[in-house]
């Protein structure tokens, strides 16, 4: 509940929100979404590709403990490894080697292009790493690395240790009571921009597919998740309802609500919480990996 959380949240809900608002298509949102600040910190790294997936690959600081697959939020239209510099550089310096894929976006690559790229780079990591591995993402990519877990249990494959996941986008057909009530609150969306954006991700398909929407999905055989939300978020029910529906399906699942915070707080380091979520994150995943060690 910080000054900085509430000061930036109404900046955005005043200066970035009604652009977005205004933007007539995915590629006019995109260009927005997609500005870094000035004075926005670079992650490191250098390009890498696994599994034919290219990406960005920031080395641990030490010995490494673990590798961490981050998908990228965006709402599948929109995003870029290097735009997350904070979030990466902090799994980084906790000692995490990290991989953030550039998977493909829609609308020239829809539904389940960024699906097949998150897989293709998680199985190149397999094939490649000696670490164990954890998965983390946000908003679209936290329900992208959701489904990538879906399909993997589903063809038999090995889950990663577990995941920690920030506003993860669970269900793209908007049907949660935050998607409503929350709209005056969000600092960034309104109904309409995850309508343009789910329509241009599915491309025609049911918005209620589960790997697309992992709400949806069989939930049985996840690893142990880690959700972080803000209250004011329109996607808030996106995560309390598939934290609910994960649990009932025997998944160790910890959700914590954020009050005040705009979406990807994670990012923005003049808000205090930004660092506390992502000590918090890392210390859940850590934890995980100590447990199975």
């Amino acid at each position: 509940m910080s000054l900085e959380a509430r000061a930036i949240a109404q900046y955005l809900k005043a200066n970035v929100k009604p652009l977005l608002a205004a933007a007539r298509s995915p590629a006019e949102a995109a260009v927005l979404l997609d500005q870094r600040p000035p004075g926005f910190p670079d992650a490191g790294g250098h390009a890498a590709t696994f599994g034919g997936v290219e990406g960005l690959w920031v080395g641990a600081s030490g010995t490494p403990k673990a590798t961490l697959l981050y998908l990228h939020g965006g709402a599948y239209f929109a995003g870029a490894p290097h735009l997350y510099g904070p979030v990466l550089r902090a799994f980084a310096d906790a000692g995490f080697d990290v991989f953030a894929p550039a998977y493909r976006l829609a609308p020239a690559h829809p539904f389940p292009a960024a699906l097949d790229d998150a897989r293709a780079a998680y199985a190149g990591l397999r094939e490649t790493v000696e670490t164990p591995i954890v998965f983390a993402g946000d908003s679209a990519g936290g329900g992208l690395a959701l489904a990538v877990m879906i399909a993997e249990r589903a063809a038999g494959g090995d889950p990663p240790r577990a995941a920690a996941l920030f506003s993860p986008w669970t269900d793209l057909a908007a049907t949660g009571a935050s998607a409503r009530e929350n709209e005056e609150k969000d600092a960034l969306f309104t109904r309409l921009m995850l309508r343009v954006g789910a329509r241009a991700y599915l491309n025609g398909a049911s918005a209620k597919t589960p790997l697309a929407s992992p709400l949806y999905a069989d939930l049985s055989g996840l690893p142990p998740l880690l959700v972080h939300v803000g209250e004011d978020e329109m996607l808030r029910d996106d995560s309390t309802r598939f934290v609910a529906r994960a649990r009932e399906a025997g998944v160790e699942a910890e959700l914590a609500l954020w009050p005040d915070v705009p979406h990807g707080w994670q990012m923005m380091d003049p808000i205090p919480e930004a660092k506390a979520s992502r000590e918090k994150a890392i210390a859940f995943l850590s934890g995980k990996l100590a447990a199975r060690a």
